[in-house]
């Protein structure tokens, strides 16, 4: 090991595991005092800190069965051309984010080329949710497991897994939410007949826009011949922006879209309530204080596998707290009329947003860390590296 050079090889495809990325290397470079190079695939935020990606991170960021099945040639070549150009580059340490359909494939060709480059993967895979197998199939082939949320280390060791950590999750320090948040605890629930703020998260990915971008819109159709004034306000990513910008452009109340990060968190904190695609912005807007209804639809293959599943929820602000705070609507269920009813509901001072409100004080204190999360990422990642020496 080079000890003036750190040299770490990293996978990230999703938006959310390249700001996890982001803050790990930074929290890498302050830990150890060392200049970190990065060799990998991720996005903006990674390339913001020095990586130069084999690729367009989006093309790994896919959701659903079907979406893996239909790209799979070209997800096959993209494997094998990453796990190839890190076991090329010597790494000192192999970091994998989230994506695992991806970047587990990876590293298993990597432990076959060279088993002295140690892998850590950030972000546990929902084993504790579906295909519980998976955690012992990690286990030759990853080291050492970074978990977000404080259950996963044990069910990791119920399930045979590799050892994990409770590292925390980057959002519960994150400037932006606290802004937001104090602006919702100041905020008052608008007068009967003023418009309401709302919040339109239709997700990251191409997929879930295209699901759900045509149920939210019927949903606030709905809203307004129920008498509803809104002011909508749609945060979204760079990669979807335009597709957003069409499938809106015939609403009859405009969305303002926002690209830029202040913005994004002020809209939150003026929010009167949210409509969103089940994912992380879940976990943004409960540690934020915002009421919200999630919707989540499966592609017709993903269907075909839902028998595997075995979490309750799938939402992260219900599992943490271990309760139904915020509804969910799958598939069928995602319906205009329904999702209507369920925000007037967190338009005023109900006990269903009180009881919201509520239970997102509770996933605050259960996810709260003595150190941010990327300084305890940082922390394994540096011992795994020392455990080559």
């Amino acid at each position: 090991m080079n000890s003036g050079l750190l040299k770490i090889a990293v996978i990230a495809g999703e938006e959310s595991g390249d700001l996890l990325g982001h803050d790990l290397i930074e929290a890498l470079r302050r830990t150890s005092g060392r200049d970190v190079e990065l060799i990998g695939t991720g996005g903006r935020h990674l390339e913001s800190v020095g990586l130069h990606s084999l690729f367009d991170a989006s093309e790994i960021a896919l959701m659903g069965v079907g979406a893996i099945l239909r790209d799979l040639p070209r997800l096959i070549r993209r494997i094998g051309q990453t796990a190839r150009a890190i076991v090329a580059a010597k790494p000192d340490c192999l970091v994998t984010i989230d994506s695992p359909e991806f970047s587990l494939r990876v590293a298993r060709k990597v432990r076959a080329a060279d088993p002295s480059i140690p892998i850590v993967h950030y972000v546990c895979p929902s084993v504790w949710a579906w295909r519980p197998g998976r955690a012992p199939a990690m286990r030759p082939h990853v080291d050492h497991i970074l978990c977000l949320l404080p259950f996963e280390p044990a069910e990791l060791e119920r399930l045979g897994g590799p050892p994990g950590t409770f590292v925390g999750h980057r959002l519960t320090t994150d400037p932006g939410i606290a802004v937001a948040a104090r602006m919702q605890k100041e905020r008052q629930v608008s007068p009967p007949g003023d418009p309401r703020n709302l919040l339109v998260l239709p997700g990251s990915r191409r997929s879930e826009v295209n699901a759900l971008l045509g149920p939210f819109g019927e949903t606030l159709a709905r809203l307004r011949t129920r008498g509803h004034r809104l002011n909508l306000s749609l945060p979204t990513v760079p990669h979807v922006a335009e597709t957003v910008r069409k499938a809106t452009s015939d609403w009859p109340d405009r969305p303002e879209i926002i690209l830029d990060p202040e913005r994004k968190w002020q809209a939150f904190g003026e929010a009167d309530a949210a409509l969103i695609a089940s994912g992380t912005v879940s976990l943004e807007l409960a540690l934020a204080g915002v009421p919200f209804v999630s919707c989540y639809k499966v592609d017709a293959v993903g269907r075909m596998f839902q028998y595997l599943v075995t979490v309750w929820s799938a939402l992260l602000p219900n599992i943490i707290a271990d309760r139904s705070i915020v509804p969910e609507f799958y598939n069928f269920y995602v319906r205009p009329e329904h999702l209507a009813r369920d925000l007037e509901a967190l338009f005023a001072d109900t006990g269903m947003r009180v009881w919201q409100k509520d239970g997102f004080a509770e996933v605050a204190r259960r996810m709260r860390t003595e150190k941010p999360s990327g300084e305890l990422a940082a922390e394994v990642v540096l011992k795994a590296v020392g455990s080559r020496q």
